[in-house]
């Protein structure tokens, strides 16, 4: 049986009226009939007997209007639990570099998940330009990258701050005892890198290259902690957010250099798709993190969409 059948049926009890239920309803009135015909048909009933002008509900026709209110009601609390489920329930797919997944994000995804504990979160680490493209290919839900400010046109990238970047070495480093460092002191220096990709690393390089300083030796690693380690055991100095090394600087076994420059600047920007649907559990996730967030700038002209 077609539920909608019952919609019908309940209109016409209603409005005791075939004419003024199409009317309500946005049926012809033969379609109205027919659909009170089949009713009756299914069940062997004869649901409505003529009363002057009005037509009203036999004793079948009103026990089949109580069940009908029954069914209708159970329908709709159906429809509305599972929508509720679907907007609830599911998982969120999070691409983050691995700076801001130990350290930034932690605190925020424990709030969200005590809101929405039936949500699995899953979050997959890389680099800055895959991540974006991940996004752009429905693989995350949102991606969190440290990178300069930028747009794009199939992308929202949010600022949630600027995140500090700083060189570090191991307490023993001839630079450690330096005043103050510029790029052209880190002439002959081994660096150990992030993984070729990373943004700062990027920058960092063309900074090295603008003051002379060609890097002559260096190593490479996925792994904050990798680098770290490296660097704590006196094999080079690397550039890492300074949210990844608190611990280590407060317990002695690194330290940060006195060395700072305008280009090496970079921002935790939360990225998804402009299209991207925002079910409830995501839009509140999206009002954890931009919570926080600093105040947006207004479009330029440039950023304007084109006019069609």
């Amino acid at each position: 049986m077609d539920t909608r059948y019952l919609l019908t049926f309940r209109e016409v009890a209603k409005c005791q009226s075939f004419t003024r239920a199409a009317e309500v309803l946005g049926y012809a009135q033969s379609s109205v009939t027919t659909q009170i015909q089949n009713l009756e048909a299914d069940f062997g009933v004869t649901l409505f007997e003529r009363w002057g002008r009005k037509i009203r509900l036999t004793h079948a026709g009103e026990a089949l209007l109580a069940y009908s209110e029954q069914l209708l009601a159970v329908l709709d609390e159906a429809r509305a639990n599972l929508s509720e489920q679907a907007q609830l329930a599911g998982t969120l797919r999070i691409g983050t570099v691995e700076s801001l997944a130990a350290f930034f994000l932690p605190p925020f995804l424990q709030k969200f998940r005590q809101e929405h504990p039936r949500m699995r979160i899953l979050l997959k680490p890389g680099i800055c330009h895959d991540l974006r493209q991940g996004v752009k290919e429905g693989h995350h839900d949102f991606a969190f990258v440290l990178d300069w400010l930028q747009d794009h046109p199939e992308l929202v990238n949010v600022n949630l701050g600027e995140e500090k970047l700083v060189v570090i070495a191991a307490p023993n480093h001839p630079l450690a005892q330096v005043e103050k460092i510029e790029a052209r002191d880190f002439i002959g220096a081994n660096w150990i890198f992030t993984e070729a990709g990373c943004s700062y690393r990027s920058i960092m390089e063309s900074v090295l290259r603008d003051a002379g300083a060609a890097i002559e030796s260096s190593s490479e690693f996925g792994s904050l902690e990798a680098i770290k380690q490296c660097v704590a055991y006196d094999l080079g100095i690397a550039l890492i957010p300074a949210i990844a090394v608190g611990e280590e600087v407060k317990n002695g076994t690194l330290v940060i250099l006195p060395f700072s420059h305008p280009d090496v600047r970079v921002y935790r920007q939360l990225v998804y798709h402009k299209k991207k649907w925002m079910p409830q559990a995501l839009l509140r996730f999206l009002e954890l993190l931009t919570a926080s967030a600093p105040p947006q700038p207004l479009p330029g002209k440039s950023d304007l969409p084109a006019a069609r």
